[in-house]
């Protein structure tokens, strides 16, 4: 007879930088506990490279107000290393209209815009699920 071979479930890692602690422990929670996922907070641009290292994840949450400089210069860090240049980065925000700058470099630099305003904790796993195309098991 054979042995059933189980496939082990892989959990989808974020890594989140965000530069407010209580919004971010918010925003973790919803990520670990309604999706499932792993998450990484770093508190700002310089601990989101550290992390980035050590983390590996599936994708990257950046709060839009962590400055368009260091935001800019992360993006361009991350994807100019193979590692790390295929990894979706979600920017989060409360605004609805961007400059022309910052249209550019959401090309340029392939970043989602992922307006939350107001963030609504019990969807914002389905809403970050729906841009990213992943499955939600809860």
């Amino acid at each position: 007879m054979k042995a059933l071979q189980v496939v082990p479930m892989t959990t989808n890692t974020i890594l989140l930088i965000h530069k407010d602690p209580n919004i971010a422990e918010v925003i973790e929670a919803c990520l670990t506990d309604l999706a499932g996922w792993n998450v990484r907070v770093a508190s700002s641009i310089s601990e989101g490279l550290r992390q980035l290292t050590l983390a590996q994840p599936d994708a990257i949450i950046l709060e839009s107000s962590v400055g368009e400089i260091d935001g800019l210069l992360f993006l361009k860090q991350i994807r100019a290393q193979i590692a790390t240049q295929e990894i979706p980065v979600l920017l989060l925000t409360l605004k609805a209209k961007w400059s022309d700058l910052q249209e550019s470099w959401f090309q340029k630099y392939q970043v989602i815009p992922v307006i939350v305003n107001p963030l609504d904790p019990a969807m914002f796993a389905v809403e970050i699920a729906k841009v990213l195309d992943w499955d939600l098991d809860c």
